[in-house]
C-alpha cells in the first residue's frame, strides 16, 4: 500500500538518489533546474509516496515569475517528478502530481508550468496551448513547455520569460 505524505529535509538524500536514477547524474544541467537554483520549494508542497518504509515518488513544485514587460504573474514550476524504476507505470506518479497539484489549488496558486512531454501529462491537465505565449531562459524544447491553471482563466493574456524569484 502506497502512501503520499509531506517530504521533510531528512528525505533529501534519499530523494536525490531517486532523481539520479530517474533523470541521471547530469541531471542539473537541464534548464529547469537554472529557475530552481538558489531558490527554496515553495513551502508545503514537497510530496513523497512512501510503500512500507521506502521513498518510491517524490514530487516538489518551486516558485517562480512569468514576466511581460511591466507585468510578473505569479506561478509554480512542477518538478522534477520521479518514480522509482520498480514502480513505474502504475499511476503513482499521477497520482502524486494530482495530490501536489489539488494542495497548491488549495493553498490559492492560479498558474502551473512544467517541462515534459504532453501525452502524458495532459492526463493531469497540462497542455502546451497555454504556454503558448511563454518563454523560458536557455536551451529548452518549445513543444515541452506545458501549462496548467488551477483557477479558470488564470493563463488568459498571461505571455513573457519564466524566471525564478530572487
Amino acid at each position: 500500500m502506497c502512501q503520499i505524505i509531506a517530504s521533510k529535509p531528512n528525505n533529501i538524500s534519499k530523494i536525490d538518489i531517486l532523481l539520479d536514477q530517474a533523470f541521471g547524474a547530469d541531471r542539473q544541467k537541464k534548464t529547469a533546474y537554472r529557475l530552481r537554483d538558489g531558490v527554496p520549494a515553495a513551502a508545503g508542497l514537497s510530496f513523497i509516496t512512501m510503500s512500507g518504509a521506502d521513498i518510491i515518488a517524490s514530487l516538489q513544485f518551486w516558485p517562480l515569475l512569468i514576466k511581460d514587460n511591466d507585468r510578473s504573474y505569479a506561478a509554480l514550476l512542477l518538478g522534477p517528478i520521479a518514480v522509482d524504476n520498480d514502480y513505474r507505470g502504475q499511476g503513482i506518479g499521477l497520482d502524486l502530481m494530482a495530490h501536489g497539484l489539488q494542495a497548491a489549488k488549495e493553498q490559492g496558486h492560479k498558474r502551473v508550468i512544467l517541462v515534459g512531454d504532453e501525452i502524458y501529462y495532459k492526463k493531469v491537465g497540462f497542455s502546451r496551448a497555454l504556454a503558448l505565449g511563454l518563454e523560458m531562459p536557455g536551451p529548452v524544447d518549445k513543444a515541452r513547455l506545458l501549462a496548467q491553471e488551477l483557477v479558470p482563466d488564470a493563463f488568459k493574456g498571461v505571455k513573457g520569460m519564466i524566471s525564478k524569484i530572487k
